[in-house]
């Protein structure tokens, strides 16, 4: 049984996408503790509909916040505060993907940041995009999760760019599990491709 806790160096990198293709890939639970904006479509939703597999199960989020926004700033704007304490890991005898908000160091409230809900057996995956400044926010995520003690590793998405690649993982030593490339349109079919990819070298994480 596996726990891999999904995150990405910053928000629309692919972090839903890559968590639909790791649920389906290990038949896994899935788990989005708290869910900021989009409320008619949350991502347990969008991944719900991607999934081919019959065994996956989808666990509700502790916190449905209206706003898109950070979720401290989306709890307060609701008159509530965030307490990590109240975001239990779902009961479950299947491995869990657990998918982030935003970026490891979002905070939750004025003391608490994701990463404070980032147990200490889950395995970590990274979702690095390529755009301006994302070496350094490659960089930063991945060195601070290796500082905390965990395991990581990265997922590329998007267009190939090898000069981007090779430095975040020269620099970090981490290992790649590989890429999501740029789709006209991610279905069920897609998902389950990439699923079919992963899925050996998710199981040896």
């Amino acid at each position: 049984m596996q726990k891999i806790f999904v995150t990405g160096i910053s928000t629309e990198v692919g972090k839903t996408i890559a968590s639909a293709i790791f649920t389906e890939a290990l038949q896994a639970d899935y788990w989005k503790p708290v869910q900021a904006g989009d409320l008619d479509n949350t991502d347990t939703d969008k991944v719900k509909r991607l999934i081919s597999n019959t065994k996956s199960k989808f666990h509700p989020s502790s916190y449905n916040l209206k706003a898109a926004m950070s979720p401290h700033a989306a709890a307060e704007i609701e008159g509530i505060k965030i307490d990590r304490f109240h975001i239990n890991e779902p009961e479950t005898d299947n491995s869990l993907i657990i998918e982030g908000s935003g970026g490891i160091l979002v905070p939750l409230n004025e003391e608490d940041t994701m990463f404070d809900i980032i147990m200490p057996d889950y395995k970590v995956i990274v979702v690095s995009r390529n755009y301006l400044g994302s070496i350094n926010h490659s960089l930063l995520t991945i060195k601070w999760l290796l500082h905390k003690g965990y395991e990581v590793s990265v997922l590329f998405s998007g267009e190939e760019n090898l000069h981007t690649e090779n430095i975040i993982l020269s620099k970090t030593g981490v290992s790649s599990i590989g890429r999501i490339d740029e789709e006209k349109e991610f279905t069920k079919e897609v998902i389950k491709k990439y699923a079919d990819k992963f899925e050996g070298i998710l199981r040896t994480l």
